[in-house]
């Protein structure tokens, strides 16, 4: 389909046919030391470690159009989301340019973000994607990303009307950490599951609970990813499910 944004074309030979319409939009940081190499390599053909997104967005608010969006490009990897495994096939993947945590992880200049906002505004205008159906790469794979991390902006998003974004007072009670087992642990992991993240509930806090925490605190809290579940990450938590409807 074509974008209504201005984009420039850099097509990738990376993708293959979708077996239903997108339904919702995965958010990524490229984690290469500049732009031009992340979209190098988002266009090598080189067989075994072939990878692309839908679009690559520069630090300076440049949009670049890489794969169709009704065709599935190879952005997610092993993912999961609302029990659904093949994330490629039902999203569209937004790589934006940034070192990343093992190359200087730094904020998201503005330009950026507001291309970001601008190509998430194009992209709505011709899917269905609902709000709590914009995540970021960590969300869908909390066990092996970080990604867009803990210092995307998105509040801001939200404010622009792209996602979920809840500020409540934190909940009373003590810190659920790894170790910890009971009713609390398997209502707080049922929560999670419901927003969207595969964490089935078994009432054992346990280190793919932890992974699960840490990605949900990287989106929704910030000031804190250790996958420790104190009363603001469970606040929120409660909040999104309400915003939600899940």
């Amino acid at each position: 389909m074509e974008p209504t944004l201005d984009t420039i074309d850099a097509p990738s030979p990376n993708f293959d046919a979708r077996t239903a319409p997108p339904d919702m939009i995965v958010l990524h940081y490229t984690g290469m030391t500049t732009g031009e190499a992340a979209l190098a390599r988002l266009c090598d053909p080189t067989p075994g470690g072939r990878v692309s997104a839908h679009y690559l967005v520069e630090e300076d608010g440049r949009v670049f159009r890489l794969v169709d969006e009704a065709r599935r490009a190879w952005h997610a990897g092993v993912a999961s989301w609302k029990g659904e495994r093949d994330i490629n096939g039902r999203s569209i993947g937004v790589e934006i340019v940034n070192p990343g945590h093992a190359h200087g992880y730094r904020d998201f200049p503005e330009p950026q973000v507001a291309a970001v906002i601008a190509l998430l505004t194009d992209i709505r205008s011709r899917w269905t994607i609902a709000d709590g159906d914009i995540v970021g790469h960590s969300d869908v794979a909390p066990a092996r990303k970080q990604d867009p991390g803990e210092r995307f902006p998105w509040k801001q998003l939200a404010q622009a009307g792209h996602g979920l974004w809840v500020e409540p007072p934190p909940a009373p009670g003590a810190p659920l950490a790894e170790g910890a087992e009971g009713a609390a642990v398997f209502a707080f992991q049922a929560g999670l599951t419901r927003l969207g993240y595969d964490c089935p509930p078994s009432g054992r806090f346990d280190t793919t609970t932890r992974e699960v925490v840490s990605a949900f605190q990287r989106h929704w809290v910030q000031s804190r990813f250790d996958g420790v579940a104190d009363g603001l990450t469970r606040a929120r938590l409660i909040a999104l499910l309400r915003l939600s409807g899940a």
